[in-house]
């Protein structure tokens, strides 16, 4: 039997830890192991990497992680008057869950999950409005079109499926691969409709008509490939796919299109990755920032954030460069840029803690 193998797609420039790559190799050890793709924007995680898809016989649950389903989904939208400013004031509260008497509230819900419905979340999740900045390659969108991406995932029904498998056999594989299966299809079913139901309250409280996405794909997710099981963790789906690769809140996001073959394990990354660790930018972030200049950006965005924790942990010091790691993906040929986007206003959350 051959050996597992490693690949990272990431140029000797990039910032690339060596926890992340020893999370790889500590991941090509495990039984059944074929291969392991590290995606540029490849960084450690609890356990196992963040921006990896890993190709296995055994299917192993903990390498998805909790939040099954968490994607990015974006939105076109039509505003006569974009002011920065005055949407911020009229983005709806997407800390509070829909309930049955809201008018948007579906009449099928994937595994009866009605806890959180439309709500962004914490950690990396937002809704932000931005504007087509330049089109690379024609297609549906063009240069000043609005569009609205919202990157959120399963809100808790994920993480019920990861606990209840790991309660019983830890970081081991699924006893019942297709009951896990089974279970992870309806989470990746519910953060697609989560992501459709906040761009939908985002566009009626700004008197916008809400509209189908021209991207919506999850980087927390497996699926069976010829026999064997394709973990991803942080790695969008990239075989002849758009996927929107989030920037940070203060910085561009580029939307590609994918053409990864299987030595990339068919995937493109998902976003910038992070640099620094949450406790990291929480501490350096402190001395460099201000909570008004993270509030308003380089690039002249509005975020809407009202937990300062949180300001400091996502700030765009923290994550690495885009650009990087999109010259990384151009240069494997594992995609092609379609458009960059830049960010008008970014909802993270109103609430206080």
């Amino acid at each position: 039997m051959s050996q597992p193998s490693v690949r990272v797609f990431a140029s000797p420039g990039s910032w690339i830890e060596s926890n992340a790559l020893a999370q790889c190799d500590q991941v090509a050890a495990l039984d059944g192991m074929i291969h392991v793709a590290g995606m540029p924007d490849l960084h450690p995680g609890k356990g196992a990497p963040i921006g990896a898809a890993m190709l296995s016989s055994v299917l192993y649950p903990f390498l998805v992680g909790s939040d099954i389903g968490c994607g990015i989904a974006v939105f076109p939208i039509r505003l006569k008057r974009p002011d920065a400013e005055r949407i911020a004031a009229r983005l709806p509260d997407l800390d509070r869950p829909l309930t049955p008497d809201d008018d948007l509230w579906p009449d099928d819900i994937p595994a009866g999950h009605t806890d959180s419905l439309a709500t962004v979340g914490r950690g990396n999740h937002f809704v932000e409005l931005a504007r087509v900045d330049s089109v690379l390659q024609a297609g549906r969108v063009a240069k000043g079109d609005l569009v609205l991406i919202v990157h959120s995932g399963s809100r808790g029904l994920g993480e019920s499926i990861l606990r209840a498998h790991t309660e019983v056999h830890g970081a081991g594989p699924a006893a019942d691969p297709g009951a896990y299966l089974r279970a992870h299809d309806d989470a990746v079913r519910w953060g697609s409709l989560n992501r459709r139901l906040m761009a939908a309250r985002v566009a009626h409280a700004l008197g916008a008509e809400a509209t189908e996405p021209i991207a919506d794909e999850c980087h927390n997710l497996a699926e069976v490939r010829d026999g064997l099981f394709l973990h991803r963790k942080g790695a969008a789906r990239g075989d002849g796919r758009d996927v929107l690769v989030a920037g940070t809140r203060g910085t561009p996001s580029y939307l590609v299109a994918g053409h990864a073959g299987a030595e990339a394990n068919f995937s493109v990354a998902h976003g910038a990755g992070r640099k620094m660790s949450r406790s990291d930018a929480l501490r350096r972030g402190k001395v460099k920032h201000t909570v008004a200049g993270l509030r308003r950006t380089p690039v002249g965005s509005l975020v809407v954030c009202g937990d300062r924790q949180l300001l400091f942990e996502e700030a765009p010091t923290a994550y690495k460069r885009i650009e990087q790691v999109i010259g990384d993906l151009v240069a494997h040929e594992l995609a092609t840029p379609v458009a960059v986007t830049i960010p008008l206003v970014t909802y993270k959350t109103r609430s206080h803690r």
